[in-house]
């Protein structure tokens, strides 16, 4: 198996024994079996390493399996211990506890030999037949054989058998082209968990077997502690759609800019892998799947390597929280609007001495029996005013908590929601939201670093960490923070409703320069979440603002469309196809419809969409047209009061951004460079 002295050996294997009623008991068994090798001092060093680990994420798998893990000092000898547990043990399994127990122990620094070792291990899990092999096995000699064979399988003898089957494939592989069947759909996918040993492995392996099964020809980049080849530009290039099933960053996530994209935690790979091959095969059809958002400059991003570094990280926590905010902007915002156009915009009022709009007091008081005055469409407009308001009401909440959720994982939750429900009721808004989300998963992970006694350490993240987390967060937010963070909101609201003339229309043009920067990353995220947290106050300044926002959003994918119908000659075949998929998407408020073209030729697209995106959040401003809608693009032009206004800044930024587009190609290198299978990547093509 290795040179030197071996991963797993009879005396850390038991069978069909009782190690305890909690996973804190059977870990603490086995940590003890490693140290008692002289693998491992002292032996609480592994216990809370190992521990610690399990706060992060639950180690149980399908089919009765846990792999509880970490590094550690404490190991000097890389170590697996095994149990067969004769009472089931609950380890976070979604189908129940297991029976059968691995603790990997790998020291701090790791070599690279065991880490391949140790993951080689981790990919055997995901196989049927060695797991039935386990639950079979009658002695720990058979369990270390089993071991050994998977982390040091003996080279396949050459058979004739074996000669004829590669003569046979030989030949079929020799069949021209055009006798062969549909080519299969091509996914990428990468998997990565926090500590690199077992996850990134299990996740890979599952998705390659559920992406046989459905006949799909899938490449696996694992980024974690053993070595792995990252995937080649053509490999990219042909994939439809990419797999992120992380726990932690994307390394050279730009390569992927453009592509559709389903992520999740590497969790759900190994648990549901046929449904995410699925998902992926579906939304490389689906031109309106999210798709991955590059750096404005990927081939630097590449240069300078794929760690994720502090700014990253904060980037990746504060977009988690707006991403998961997006769906209650969306629902009820447009519940809103709706309202508003079924029942009428007074419907939005609120009667003197109220906090309560009229929608909300009709939704309330009355019934179909009663109906409020003006009839059965003031009714039906204020029930559906009020339940925007009510989901709208969760925007803030689920800002903090998924801020929260994001550094701290499920014990940040309970924290961030209440933060972020604290901001909501002291007037702190969106940036009390921002600022208590932070906070509440600084809390969490803090709590989590407390030493506790052995037998109080599986109660952590159900109970202690929510528990302690939350009481902390928010005291400090009524007692310390609320206050200042609410006088900082009003300053700012009222900053904005006294803006007019030449300060309004600067407004515009900043907020439209954001919107057009990244197309869909942070700082166009940031200018819509801004955009939206005005719509809860309703006020002509709020207004103008999601009006500027959303045009300016439109006006990329719109040019871009218009650039490659108006001057095919200065675009590749591929542009020309993703001209004709961006209109629509421009239509609709998807700015991500752009982000092909400017992956592929940023110094010259990005400052061209910019400049329209300008022209047009400074013509809503002047024009002082005012939407209610923060969704919807066209489809909304019944929530605006100006839609004239809203179509000239349209039309104003969409032919700014595409003449700017067409005159830097045309003077500034001419034809795209992207015109091979390392461009980027066809939307039309891949809604085929």
């Amino acid at each position: 198996m290795t040179d030197s002295i071996p991963i797993i050996v009879p005396p850390l294997v038991a069978l069909d024994v009782s190690a305890g009623a909690t996973k804190s008991d059977v870990i603490s068994f086995l940590a003890h079996k490693i140290a008692g090798e002289g693998r491992a001092a002292p032996v609480d060093g592994l216990i809370e390493g190992a521990m610690a680990r399990e706060a992060q994420s639950a180690t149980g798998l399908p089919g009765g399996i846990a792999i509880p893990h970490c590094r550690s000092e404490a190991v000097t000898t890389a170590s697996l211990g095994f149990v067969r547990l004769s009472e089931k043990v609950d380890f976070g399994a979604p189908d129940g506890p297991a029976d059968l127990v691995f603790l990997i122990a790998a020291p701090a620094s790791g070599g690279s030999q065991h880490m391949k070792l140790l993951s080689s291990l981790a990919r055997a899990l995901v196989r049927p037949e060695f797991v039935a092999s386990l639950r079979a096995a009658a002695t720990p000699d058979e369990v270390v054989a089993l071991v050994d064979g998977v982390l040091a399988p003996k080279p396949a003898a050459t058979t004739a058998a074996a000669t004829a089957a590669a003569t046979t494939a030989a030949s079929a592989a020799a069949v021209p082209a055009a006798d062969a069947g549909p080519a299969k759909p091509a996914l990428v996918a990468i998997t990565a968990c926090p500590t690199g040993i077992a996850h990134t492995y299990m996740a890979a392996d599952a998705l390659k077997l559920a992406a046989e099964r459905a006949g799909v020809d899938l490449y696996v980049e694992t980024q974690g502690s053993s070595a792995t080849t990252p995937a080649s530009r053509d490999t990219i290039a042909k994939a439809g759609a990419v797999i992120f099933a992380t726990d932690v960053g994307v390394k050279g996530r730009e390569r992927f800019a453009g592509k559709p994209v389903v992520a999740s935690g590497v969790k759900r790979a190994i648990n549901e892998p046929d449904t995410m091959i699925a998902e992926a095969v579906a939304a490389a059809s689906d031109p309106s799947a999210p798709r991955v958002h590059g750096a404005a400059n990927a081939a630097e991003a590449e240069s300078k390597g794929g760690d994720v570094g502090m700014g990253t990280r904060i980037r990746q926590i504060l977009l988690t929280g707006v991403s998961y905010m997006i769906p209650f902007v969306a629902a009820g915002g447009l519940l809103i609007a709706l309202g508003f156009l079924i029942g009428g915009y007074a419907i939005g009022l609120a009667p003197k001495g109220s906090s309560d709009a009229y929608g909300q007091i009709y939704a309330l008081q009355n019934t179909f029996g009663h109906l409020p005055p003006g009839g059965l469409h003031i009714y039906i407009g204020s029930v559906l005013f009020s339940i925007g308001k009510a989901a709208f009401f969760f925007l803030v909440p689920a800002l903090a908590g998924y801020i929260a959720f994001a550094m701290a994982d499920r014990p940040g939750l309970a924290p961030g929601f209440t933060a972020g429900l604290i901001a909501s009721l002291v007037g702190a808004g969106f940036i009390g939201g921002l600022v208590g989300g932070v906070l509440a998963g600084f809390v969490a992970l803090s709590v989590a670093k407390i030493p506790l006694p052995k037998w109080m350490r599986g109660l952590m993240p159900v109970i202690i960490i929510p528990l302690l987390a939350t009481m902390i967060t928010g005291l400090l937010m009524f007692m310390v923070l609320g206050r200042p963070l609410a006088d900082l909101t009003n300053w700012l609201q009222t900053e904005l409703s006294n803006m007019s003339g030449s300060s309004k229309i600067l407004l515009g043009v900043i907020l439209g320069l954001m919107m057009c920067f990244d197309l869909g990353g942070p700082v166009n995220k940031a200018a819509y979440a801004f955009a939206v947290q005005g719509l809860g106050i309703g006020g002509p300044a709020e207004l103008h603002i999601m009006a500027a926002v959303m045009c300016a959003g439109m006006v990329p994918p719109l040019a871009m469309g218009v650039a490659t119908f108006v001057r095919k000659r200065l675009f590749t075949e591929a542009e020309r196809e993703n001209g004709i998929a961006a209109i629509p998407l421009g239509l609709c408020f998807i700015s991500e419809g752009a982000i092909p073209f400017a992956a592929a030729d940023p110094l010259r697209v990005i400052p061209s969409m910019m400049l329209g995106g300008a022209a047009s959040g400074a013509t809503i401003m002047a024009l002082n047209v005012g939407l209610r809608a923060p969704h919807g693009g066209i489809f909304v032009f019944f929530a605006m009061n100006n839609a004239v206004g809203f179509v000239i800044a349209l039309i104003v930024g969409t032919v700014i951004s595409a003449a700017a587009v067409l005159a830097a190609k045309q003077f500034f290198g001419g034809r795209s460079k992207s015109a091979s299978s390392e461009s980027a990547p066809s939307l039309a093509a891949v809604a085929a």
